[in-house]
């Protein structure tokens, strides 16, 4: 069949991987730059138009969406479900997964284990939010944040104080989260495709660093789940609707703690990571759905 990865740039490891994995087994493949495809909308003939030829001999899309252009790159998504094309990640899961406080509410609404977090609306009383995310140290993030950025260990009561006037100040949206001291500086990736844990990782932020995001300089190991990890990446996974997702957990005293559901997760921290051939899964996955 064919099968096309939307991906901006044809050079980074997951949409290579994606491209091989594919090829490998017997189909064609091609990368489309979600950015440069014209949407036409007309009563039960949906189209895409993409560097001067009509897309219309696609079986499955694989969505490489980068959260700064969630918003046509989801539009794209769409128009290709329209056109009755199988995607490996639904519009409506990858905006869901793009909007942090909607993606948490989600988790808690469906029983998955959270840091304890709160979010207002640029409330005056900001020692009541330091109090109830269980006082410093604190987590404190930028809703619109993404890999890491904007993220904010705020070690006490009045660090916690400025920095989130300071945000409100900007009027940058921004959510308080307790911070799980054991947790030690590691989380785990869970990486899921279609309902099926295929491989995990501990990611350990570098020394003095809470982040463990690999691009800041921590470190990726395979790491064995314990079964309530298992089920608590699954459930959270879908919660969301994700076929394909991260789920990025704490290890807590009380539990797995899950931060965040990722929609595009990268396969290249993981696959090296668990020797593991992800790729070829999502491929399988595809197969799986389409005739």
């Amino acid at each position: 069949m064919k099968i096309a990865v939307l991906s901006r740039n044809a050079n980074l490891y997951s949409t290579k991987r994606l491209i091989e994995a594919a090829v490998a087994k017997g189909h064609e493949a091609i990368i489309v730059d979600h950015l440069k495809c014209t949407i036409e909308l007309e009563k039960k003939n949906p189209k895409i138009y993409y560097k001067g030829e009509y897309l219309d001999d696609i079986d499955a899309i694989i969505p490489r969406i980068g959260a700064s252009v969630t918003f046509y790159g989801t539009a794209v998504v769409r128009q290709f479900e329209m056109m009755k094309v199988f995607t490996a990640v639904e519009s409506q899961a990858l905006v869901r997964s793009r909007d942090k406080l909607r993606s948490l509410q989600i988790l808690a609404r469906a029983g998955v284990g959270l840091p304890k977090t709160v979010f207002t609306n640029y409330a005056k009383d900001v020692d009541h939010v330091i109090e109830s995310v269980g006082g410093a140290p604190l987590v404190l993030k930028l809703l619109e944040g993404t890999q890491g950025l904007g993220v904010v260990l705020a070690e006490t009561h009045n660090a916690a104080n400025s920095v989130i006037e300071a945000f409100n100040g900007l009027k940058a949206r921004v959510i308080a989260q307790q911070f799980i001291k054991e947790s030690g500086g590691a989380d785990i990736r869970a990486f899921i495709v279609d309902g099926v844990v295929v491989g995990a990782m501990k990611r350990q932020g570098k020394e003095g660093e809470f982040r463990s995001n690999l691009h800041r300089g921590g470190s990726a190991s395979l790491i064995e789940l314990t079964d309530e990890e298992d089920t608590t990446a699954l459930k959270a996974a879908k919660a969301m609707g994700l076929g394909i997702a991260g789920v990025d957990m704490l290890q807590s005293s009380k539990g797995p703690m899950v931060l965040e559901v990722n929609s595009s997760p990268g396969l290249e921290g993981i696959e090296k990571a668990t020797k593991k051939d992800i790729a070829r899964e999502i491929i399988r996955y595809i197969e799986r759905n389409v005739e």
